[in-house]
């Protein structure tokens, strides 16, 4: 009797986890939501060590923590897979908020609020180009009928 499922042989030396973290689908059996709920704190516990080495005023620029922050990330997809489950789902979600509010609570994001231009300024800025190419059609269609006199 054949089995109904084998693991590809490019993967089949490598632990579960990695096979999963190519983007393969969780097992058939179903999310473990508990033991999911379980397992990503270890995740969140990784990632506050590593923010340790970053200073704290240096915690709203994301440059400064991307790697980490990349690793965390790819944690929870990891430890979510593992146990069964899609990434991203509600329940891990809301775990990654929780420690988003524990980090980044305190940066605000600095939004503009863009505005249109006055109508003094808005009307050229719509108008010269639309009958500069209006212009320029007309320069082509004429030239080309009037080709032969130039020669």
């Amino acid at each position: 009797m054949e089995p109904l499922f084998e693991f590809p042989e490019t993967h089949s030396k490598f632990p579960l986890a990695i096979y999963f973290t190519y983007g393969e689908s969780p097992p058939v059996g179903g999310c473990n939501e508990k033991r999911m709920l379980a397992m990503l704190p270890r995740c969140g516990k990784t990632f506050a060590e590593k923010m340790k080495k970053v200073e704290v005023w240096k915690w709203c620029n994301l440059s400064e923590f991307i790697v980490y922050y990349e690793s965390f990330t790819n944690c929870t997809e990891v430890e979510t897979n593992v146990v069964g489950c899609y990434w991203p789902n509600p329940l891990a979600e809301s775990f990654i908020a929780s420690v988003h509010r524990q980090f980044f609570q305190n940066c605000s994001v600095d939004r503009q609020d863009w505005e249109d231009p006055p109508d003094e300024i808005l009307i050229p800025l719509i108008t010269v180009p639309v009958l500069l190419t209006i212009a320029m059609t007309g320069v082509v269609v004429w030239r080309s009928k009037h080709t032969e006199q130039v020669l």
